[in-house]
């Protein structure tokens, strides 16, 4: 597991759609907030509705631009609309898929990998080789329509003895009332969390982005 205790704990909101929520999310303090194009998630945002929150939260915190399986086209015309900091890509993509995609854009890439056994984390050296930053999620079941954002957790103990890139993030399951937990197990320092802050799929409760952000930086 990684070992980063002396590192404050950073936050990513991801799956934002509404000025309101976006708003809480920044006044909550999160380092990251998440902007989901991606069709069948009940967060996407049209490429409009990124561009508009794009703006509102440039300075105040980091803007990721989450993509499934993006192509070259809509890769170049969503960058040029929500002028992400950082690209999460959350599909299936290759390592050298990920490799172009951080060259022809010029920005920084999080790539999310789906964790549900130990064979699961064989893919992480060659991923860390050309991503800026690793995310582990849960793996989605083979009935899901959503690579994510689907409220599951993976066993955290799958992390015991594995040597994880600086940075790694952890997501899937988590919530103010168990990430505590999940930092301590994992020894990670940067969260991300979507469904956990829900009080609908899709529909974030600013009440419970403040209490996650402050669960997780008042965790040790």
């Amino acid at each position: 597991m990684a070992s980063e205790t002396a590192v404050p704990t950073r936050v990513k909101i991801c799956g934002l759609s509404t000025e309101a929520t976006l708003t809480a999310a920044l006044e909550a303090g999160a380092d990251w907030i998440g902007l989901v194009h991606f069709a069948r998630s009940p967060r996407h945002v049209t490429l409009a509705q990124a561009a508009a929150l794009s703006v509102l939260a440039r300075g105040r915190a980091e803007r990721v631009l989450l993509l499934v399986d993006p192509d070259d086209a809509l890769v170049a015309s969503a960058v040029a609309a929500a002028d992400p900091d950082l690209i999460q890509l959350h599909g299936r993509e290759s390592p050298e898929r990920v490799a172009a995609i951080r060259a022809a854009t010029g920005r920084p890439v999080m790539k999310a990998l789906g964790i549900a056994t130990p064979a699961d984390l064989a893919a992480l050296p060659a991923y860390a080789a050309v991503a800026d930053r690793i995310l582990l999620d849960a793996k989605a079941p083979a009935d899901a329509t959503l690579p994510g954002g689907n409220g599951r957790r993976f066993d955290w103990e799958l992390l015991r003895g594995t040597d994880l890139p600086h940075g790694t993030m952890l997501s899937g399951g988590l919530d103010a009332a168990n990430v505590a937990e999940a930092l301590m197990r994992t020894g990670l320092r940067a969260v991300d969390v979507s469904s956990g802050v829900e009080s609908a799929p899709g529909t974030k409760d600013p009440s419970r982005i403040a209490a996650f952000v402050a669960a997780a930086r008042a965790a040790r």
